[in-house]
């Protein structure tokens, strides 16, 4: 089974711009997840998928100094980016990870490539209630080819796999569930506003910016110290339109 991690990565955010390549810890924050990212196992590499803006020459410039492949497609249409870039290679199934996920659980992420080698299938669903920011997806190629074709929606291309969760009797999914200590939704381990940010690098402080620290470590962290959880409670998500 040949799986492809593809990250997407950008400068531009309303919210929070340049975060991908914000300070964390020791290291940068896209160094934080492509390093956890080489933490998967049994795939074929990873690709940054970033966009062709003149903004995002900085993500190339990156990942061209720490040898890892860039790709670069449109800056809106997320979804034409992740297909062409995975199209090239013709995986089995692609990993998409969001480079504005410094603490994603690679852990886990394992078990959900174990779970799909045993169940194949077109989509993982995960089961469980974990916080925003740990969660990767796995998709096979011909179902991101799919979505590619049918999903005509802004919010289809600007959201990867959204398709696939409007739209389940088109897909086959094979389950998996989270395992107990990770179901914590109230915590938001991810980076779209500044409180985030600040609250990340609170986490990465704490353990003396090592980068593989488990998720697991990071949630109790955070269950037991309600004052730096409390950084971020307050941010919501910003709606699928």
């Amino acid at each position: 089974m040949e799986i492809l991690i593809i990250i997407q990565a950008r400068m531009g955010s309303t919210r929070l711009p340049g975060k991908v390549l914000k300070p964390l810890g020791a290291s940068t924050v896209i160094n934080y997840v492509v390093s956890r990212c080489k933490q998967i196992q049994k795939t074929l590499g990873i690709i940054v998928a970033t966009s062709t803006l003149k903004q995002d020459d900085q993500i190339e410039e990156w990942c061209k100094k720490h040898d890892i492949t860039c790709y670069r497609g449109s800056e809106s249409d997320v979804l034409s980016r992740y297909y062409h870039c995975a199209k090239q290679y013709n995986p089995d199934y692609v990993i998409r990870v969001t480079a504005d996920c410094p603490f994603i659980d690679y852990n886990f992420a394992n078990q959900i490539i174990n779970r799909m080698e045993k169940n194949p299938a077109d989509i993982v669903i995960v089961h469980g209630h974990l916080p925003r920011g740990l969660v990767v997806e796995m998709i096979a190629f011909a179902a991101l080819e799919f979505i590619y074709k049918y999903g005509y929606e802004t919010r289809h291309r600007e959201h990867v796999t959204y398709y696939a969760y409007e739209h389940p009797s088109k897909f086959k999914h094979t389950k998996v569930i989270a395992p107990s200590f990770l179901n914590h939704p109230e915590l938001r381990i991810t980076l779209d506003t500044i409180e985030d940010y600040q609250m990340c690098c609170v986490v990465a402080d704490y353990f003396k910016g090592e980068i593989l620290i488990p998720s697991r470590d990071v949630v109790e962290y955070l269950v037991t110290h309600a004052n730096v959880a409390n950084m971020n409670a307050h941010i919501t998500q910003k709606p699928v339109e």
